[in-house]
């Protein structure tokens, strides 16, 4: 397989090294040398320190995000209407903490929908920076996908440039974008929704400042449903529990502490230099609370798991108190159900990925004790949350051994091109950034052109942790370095995690809409820095 390794030429190993320790240093030598000496180290990016005394783990309630409403309906068509606003909540118990939510809450409610009947959400900006509305895994039309610079303003707020440039203040003046689509107040996003059953979220996606935006609180989850998933007989109700995994960290007033170089998020975007790599917090929130702990029946879950942190990875383990590690049993993943069930006893997962798993606390003895545990964590961030089992209670739910029939069947031979697209540090304007194919992020500038359905194998190369995610379509892993894939790659995607010093292989088949779309990293200090491209559809 051929890869490039030209892009970083011209940055010296000093300025690398700026970058910080051994991620300046991989990004330098290259990714034979950075492979051998990183040795995948489990995290990229840089550990904020709360500065306020945090809470014991397992003492809080999971809370559950509620369920949003529609407000009518008309022509088959679901309309919602969320408001984006500052609020101040209780993460941490006796802290008040100012958030930017999704109606409220952190996470932002969560929107319950069938496939294939449409869904319209009005979004009402009343936070006094622009906003911008992605809903993630999503088959939507170009128009709704939230583009980066298709902004909702404030009211009376007049967006002066578009933008001012990437990551790290070291921008690129004047850069501006021909077709953004700018509204002042509200914006209605369609969803035609015609999509395989699965757990998307949807978060604030504006340019160069989606990172601290999230960090903020503007993410929240979007069921898709179908008969088909409804007949299969897997837990649901009560046992059916959609979990947002974030990391945060907290400022000595209570607030969220984030590096940002511009903390009203207005003109200046990046982080301080220590955080090029990513913004880690030491704060593990499930749901929005801090380590909780949820009661559950001695019977099967379903945890629809979403890593919504911006930096952060996880391998997860289910741990008895006795140590004994309970099964993951994995039915899911980004793009709904796989073919048939895989288990794992360690599931990593990436930013932005999402895992459908089933556990059976059927085993565990009534007022036993079940942690969900980060191995890739230390310290405070390697406990999750915990599962209490409060009740022997009957269980009809069931694991069926072919989840789905419809799942694409691409070959290598159906594919019209390949493509080599290599993820690594590099310099754009000045300062630091993070480069696709050695280019920063560039609104006005076309990436990649394809034709509406034509299958496509891409070969992505990278220099340290990032996960890739595609707007629009949904993928499969093909190959890991040169390998067959990892249990946790089955399925159909659209985020894959790249670790340092790897490669993998994609395909997938570009339908559904023409238009301008995306492909970025989902580290999101990387995303803001520079690491998107654009995808178009012809």
């Amino acid at each position: 397989m051929r890869e490039h390794h030209d892009e970083g030429r011209g940055l010296t190993r000093r300025r690398m090294l700026g970058i910080g320790g051994a991620l300046g240093l991989t990004a330098a030598a290259g990714l034979s040398v950075s492979a051998a000496l990183a040795r995948r180290p489990p995290v990229t990016g840089a550990q904020l320190r709360s500065a306020v005394p945090l809470p014991p783990p397992f003492r809080v309630p999971l809370p559950i995000p509620p369920v949003l409403d529609p407000v009518g309906a008309s022509g088959g068509t679901d309309r919602y209407e969320i408001t984006q606003r500052e609020v101040s909540a209780e993460i941490l118990p006796g802290v008040r903490t100012p958030l930017w939510t999704y109606g409220g809450t952190f996470p932002g409610p969560t929107i319950e929908s069938r496939r294939g009947r449409p869904v319209t959400v009005t979004h009402r900006n009343e936070l006094p920076v622009p906003t911008v509305v992605h809903l993630h895994g999503g088959r939507t039309p170009a128009a709704s996908d939230g583009y980066p610079t298709d902004l909702v303003l404030p009211r009376g707020r007049q967006e002066r440039s578009m933008h001012a440039g990437h990551g790290s203040g070291h921008g690129m003046p004047g850069m501006r974008d021909p077709r953004a689509v700018v509204t002042e107040l509200t914006r209605d996003y369609t969803f035609p929704l015609d999509q395989r059953p699965t757990l998307l979220w949807y978060h604030d996606h504006r340019m160069d400042f989606t990172a601290p935006a999230i960090w903020r609180g503007l993410a929240g989850l979007h069921i898709v449903r179908d008969d088909a998933e409804d007949a299969l007989g897997l837990p649901a109700g009560p046992r059916e529990l959609p979990l947002m995994i974030t990391d945060r960290a907290f400022a000595a007033d209570g607030g969220l502490a984030y590096p940002a170089l511009d903390p009203a998020l207005r003109e200046r975007p990046g982080v301080r230099d220590p955080y090029l790599g990513g913004v880690l917090g030491d704060v593990i929130l499930v749901n929005g609370a801090p380590w909780p702990v949820h009661e559950v029946d001695a019977a099967r879950h379903r945890l629809r798991i979403l890593n919504a942190s911006n930096a952060r990875h996880y391998e997860l383990e289910a741990v008895t108190d006795d140590g004994r590690r309970l099964d993951l049993v994995q039915i899911g993943a980004d793009q709904g159900l796989l073919a048939a069930p895989v288990t794992h006893r360690l599931l990593p997962t990436a930013p932005a990925e999402r895992h459908d798993v089933i556990i059976d606390f059927s085993g565990v003895p009534v007022g036993g004790r079940v942690r969900l545990l980060n191995r890739l964590g230390s310290g405070r961030t390697r406990d999750v949350m915990a599962f209490r089992v409060a009740r022997r209670a009957a269980d009809d739910s069931r694991v069926p051994r072919v989840l789905s029939t419809d799942l694409p069947a691409w070959r290598r031979s159906d594919a019209v091109r390949v493509r080599d697209l290599s993820f690594r540090a590099g310099r754009m304007g000045g300062g630091h950034g993070w480069l696709i194919g050695g280019l920063p992020f560039d609104p006005a500038r076309s990436d990649v052109t394809t034709r509406l359905g034509d299958v496509e194998v891409w070969r992505l190369v990278a220099d340290v942790h990032h996960p890739v995610h595609l707007h629009l379509v949904g993928f499969r892993v093909l190959s890991r370095g040169g390998r067959p894939p990892l249990p946790h790659d089955a399925g159909l995607k659209d985020t894959v995690s790249l670790r340092p010093g790897e490669s993998a292989e994609i395909i997938t088949r570009f339908d559904g809409y023409r238009g301008r779309y995306l492909f970025h990293c989902h580290n999101a200090e990387h995303e803001d820095m520079g690491m998107m491209a654009n995808l178009e559809i012809v």
